[in-house]
């Protein structure tokens, strides 16, 4: 019966001594995710379409929020709001990089967003990476670079690049294949390991 007054009481608190509450009193998280979960729901479906997804992704924020507590510092003009939506926001960001990757090339993302997925993107590493790729797809033939930049670089399907080529999509997932152990080769120190 304490839990359900003191979490009466709490409906009150700033979000910030609700998340520091929460790390002893487990139970009161149930209040952030009451006050967050519609407003996170609309802010993900801006980026992930699917519904299913979009739950998901507001479900491991919610997670990564709670697992986090201890590391969130209040600062002056800052609130527990932009915190949540950063970690909310990245999780999204990074949903979308793999739907894009698993060959979902036409997912749309709300213009509101493209300018921070654009910054999400080189803050982990992404453009980085990418330079990497395309020194390596440089000292390959022509064909296997090709498909190798068409999939990884540009998340065209295998038949997206069938229908583009002009070949079977058995084709290009050998043409792929071999590509990928070309890349391999060609690479240095197991940095073409670390790259796709």
């Amino acid at each position: 019966m304490l839990g359900f007054r003191a979490t009466d009481e709490a409906q009150d608190w700033e979000d910030e001594r609700i998340l520091a509450e929460s790390t002893m009193s487990p139970w009161l998280f149930a209040l952030l995710v009451e006050r967050y979960q519609g407003p996170f729901l609309r802010k993900v479906r801006g980026v992930i379409r699917d519904p299913r997804d979009a739950e998901e992704v507001v479900q491991d924020a919610f997670t990564k929020i709670y697992i986090n507590a201890h590391r969130y510092e209040p600062q002056s003009g800052a609130k527990f709001s932009s915190w949540a939506y950063r970690i909310l926001l990245n999780t999204a960001f990074t949903r979308y990089q793999k739907l894009i990757k698993e060959g979902q090339r036409f997912t749309a993302i709300d213009p509101e967003y493209e300018q921070q997925y654009g910054e999400w993107k080189e803050h982990s590493g992404f453009a980085e990476k990418r330079d990497g790729i395309e020194r390596i797809l440089e000292r390959l033939p022509g064909h296997l670079a090709l498909v190798l930049r068409l999939h990884y670089l540009e998340h065209w399907s295998h038949q997206d690049i069938a229908e583009q080529t002009g070949e079977n999509v058995g084709t290009i997932k050998a043409r792929i294949h071999r590509a990928k152990a070309a890349f391999r080769k060609e690479g240095k120190d197991g940095e073409a390991e670390a790259l796709l």
